[in-house]
Parts: C-alpha cells; sequence; structure tokens
C-alpha cells in the first residue's frame, strides 16, 4: 500500500519553484530572467516616463515582505493572525522617532546612512514588541488568537490616530513642521552622474524612486534566503509539526509554545524591517496607512499564494496588490482613454472589486492558493483519503470511530 501512496502521488504533486536541494538547470535559468526582469524593468519605466509603475511596484515588493513575515506565522505554524499590520505601524514609527535625529547627530557627511542603522533597530523593537504581545496569548488557538490579534492592531492604530504621549502628531502623522528624514547615501551622486538617452524619446536620469526599488528587492531577496534556511531547519520541522498537530508535538518533545513565539517574532522583524522602509521610501506616514484592511490584504496574499510557499507569496502580492493597483495607475495615467475625475476615482474603488471576486473564486476552485506549499497541496486536495477506491487513513482506530461517529 506504502508503495502504491509514492506511486500515485508523482503524478499529482508540483514540483515547488524553491527547493531545498540542488536546483535544476530550469530553475536557474527561471530565477535569473527573473533578476534581470526586475533590474531592467526600472531603468525602462523611467526612459520612457512612466514613473509611476516604479513606484507600484517597489510597494509591491514591501507587501512581499510583509507576506513573507506573516507566512512564517500563517504558513509555517499554523497561527491565524489579523495584526500583522501592526508591526509595520512600529517599524515606520521607530524610523521617524530615531532616524531624524541620528541624521543630525550623524552631521551632514553621514546622516545618508541613517535609514541603514535604523533599519536593524526598527525590526528589533517589532521583535520585542511581538514578544510582548506572544508572550500572554501564545496558549490561544484558532479563532481566539485571531481575535486577540485583530484587537492588538487596532489598538496600534487608535493609539497612532490620539497621539498617544504626544509623540505620534495624531492624524497629521510624521514628520512633524520643520523635520524630514535624511536622503540616502548614495543617492545625490547616483542623481548627478547616472544619466544617459537613447534616440528622441528615451531618457534615463537615476532617482530617488529608483534607489528605493532597488533597495526594496534586495530585502526582498534577503528575506527569502533567511526564511528558505528557517524553513529547513530545526525550527522549521517545529512549526510544521505544530501546525500539523499541536498536541501529536507535544507529545513528540517540541515546546510548542517557544516555536510558536519565535515565529510570532520573526515575523515581527520582517514586519519591522518593511515598515522602516516604507517610512523612507514615502517620506512620510500617518495612521491610515495601517488599517485593518490592509492586515486582510496581507493574509490575502498568503492565503491566495498559497500558505507556507514562497513562490506563493510572490505571485500572491502581485495578484491582490499589483493588479487593483495597476488598474488605479493605468486609469489616472490616461491610458484608458481621456477619463474625468470622477471615473478615474469609481474605477480606484472598483479595485476592491476584483480583490473580492478573485479571493471567492481562488477558495471555490483552488483552495490551496496560486503555488501551493507540496505538503498543502495534498492536505486540501484530500489525496490521501482514497487512492484506487482504498481508504488511506493513518489515524489512530480510535480518531477513525470518532471520525465515523461525527459523519454519521
Amino acid at each position: 500500500m506504502r508503495e502504491l501512496i509514492a506511486e500515485r502521488l508523482k503524478g499529482v504533486t508540483a514540483k515547488p519553484l524553491f527547493t531545498a536541494g540542488k536546483m535544476t538547470a530550469a530553475q536557474k535559468i527561471g530565477i535569473a530572467l527573473l533578476v534581470a526582469a526586475v533590474i531592467v524593468a526600472p531603468i525602462l519605466f523611467q526612459g520612457f516616463g512612466q514613473l509611476f509603475m516604479i513606484r507600484i511596484i517597489a510597494v509591491i515588493g514591501l507587501y512581499i515582505i510583509l507576506a513573507l513575515g506573516l507566512n512564517i506565522v500563517v504558513g509555517y505554524a499554523g497561527l491565524l493572525d489579523f495584526g500583522r499590520i501592526a508591526f509595520y505601524a512600529v517599524g515606520a514609527y521607530v524610523a521617524m522617532w530615531v532616524g531624524i535625529p541620528l541624521a543630525g547627530l550623524l552631521g551632514e557627511t553621514l546622516e545618508g546612512w541613517s535609514y541603514f542603522l535604523v533599519l536593524p533597530i526598527g525590526g528589533l523593537v517589532a521583535c520585542v514588541v511581538g514578544l510582548l504581545l506572544g508572550l500572554p496569548v501564545m496558549r490561544l488557538r484558532g479563532d481566539y488568537l485571531a481575535i486577540v490579534t485583530l484587537g492588538f492592531g487596532e489598538i496600534v492604530r487608535i493609539c497612532l490616530t490620539n497621539n498617544i504621549f504626544g509623540i505620534t502628531n495624531g492624524a497629521a502623522g510624521l514628520p512633524g513642521s520643520g523635520d524630514s528624514l535624511a536622503a540616502p547615501a548614495g543617492l545625490a551622486w547616483l542623481r548627478r552622474n547616472v544619466h544617459f538617452t537613447i534616440g528622441n524619446n528615451f531618457e534615463f536620469t537615476f532617482t530617488s524612486n529608483i534607489y528605493w526599488y532597488f533597495v526594496i528587492f534586495a530585502l526582498v531577496a534577503l528575506s527569502i534566503l533567511v526564511i528558505r534556511n528557517l524553513d529547513n531547519s530545526r525550527l522549521g520541522r517545529s512549526w510544521a509539526a505544530v501546525r500539523e498537530d499541536e498536541v501529536a508535538a507535544q507529545a513528540m518533545g517540541v515546546n510548542t509554545t517557544v516555536a510558536k513565539l519565535y515565529a510570532f517574532v520573526i515575523g515581527a522583524f520582517f514586519g519591522g524591517i518593511a515598515g522602516v522602509t516604507f517610512s523612507y521610501f514615502q517620506a512620510f506616514v500617518s495612521p491610515e496607512s495601517f488599517t485593518f484592511l490592509e492586515s486582510v490584504l496581507v493574509l490575502a496574499i498568503v492565503v491566495i499564494g498559497g500558505m507556507g510557499s514562497i513562490p506563493g507569496v510572490i505571485f500572491g502580492a502581485l495578484a491582490i496588490q499589483g493588479i487593483p493597483e495597476f488598474i488605479r495607475g493605468f486609469a489616472s495615467a490616461g491610458w484608458f482613454g481621456n477619463l474625468s475625475a470622477e471615473t478615474v476615482s469609481a474605477i480606484s474603488n472598483y479595485r476592491y472589486l476584483v480583490f473580492g471576486a478573485l479571493m471567492v473564486f481562488m477558495m471555490a476552485v483552488r483552495p490551496q492558493g496560486l503555488i501551493p506549499q507540496t505538503r498543502r497541496a495534498r492536505e486540501l486536495l484530500g489525496e490521501y483519503d482514497a487512492i484506487d477506491g482504498h481508504e488511506l487513513d493513518a489515524r489512530e482506530p480510535g480518531d477513525r470511530a470518532n471520525s465515523t461517529r461525527g459523519r454519521a
């Protein structure tokens, strides 16, 4: 029977894009083409004057980092988290609170390095906040944990809006009057020296948007590398055990509370570094950027892309955050014709209709996600339930009896 299962699963399980072992030639070529496209795309958009495309793709990169962090919590450890955007907010505001005075201390010569110094600080502060939240709630499961994290996210947003301790500037946001974040190191030199033209229609000049585009995608690449190694580590195996069956994991000696706490804290770190980068990229933050809808969007990216799948997160971000923003950007840029401001606004609002329709379609047709993790795809497709008419149930006899009574 075991040989029968292995033989049948060969044909139904797709190979993931990124594997723990040695990559095939096709995978190497695919990754090389992807890297080339990421490098060339902003140059082409800048040269042809489509600046909004660079910003949209950069924002998608930020959501990929956020979703990769949430994927650790939801996809690897199996914890339902609705408050992920709170750590994003923590990182963004830490960038303002620390970055502005730090640039003043460094002086004009070194102030451009403030972002690179604040980046780990924001991530670590988010880790501390995640630890403080996780310690009292890690024994909660399922809906109860989701409700607590949802409440935490709303508490953070309300505190920011109400200018708690007089340091958030309320709904007006940061930086305040007379303050600003320092331009990143190297940007001024690149602006002066990197520019060229090709023909009459292509003129390229290095801008801050391109600078942050490459910084964001460098962080995306680093995040993927770190998370892949975590997934293949002892800690990653602990997360998988907790996700599959927490009681069985405890029986096998896994400290489930510590494993879940690690997932929460490490996921918070990625939210923090995304928040710091967002703060410098936008040069402004306000509570409106950290609403509950943003948490839902990040969770939807993980679910629709494929829980536990890194390629799934990337394609999920393109589908959930990219498609609606491209629709709005094309409408604003006049790609759909000379539209009135009201029509452009209506099209921008309809992007959420696309998001909702995609959610419903995916849950009905492909619940495992666009590019699912191999193990989770097997679970959701029910590949172990019946093969050639044989019931394949690896549970204990008592569990099968309880399941049978439940169905009856």
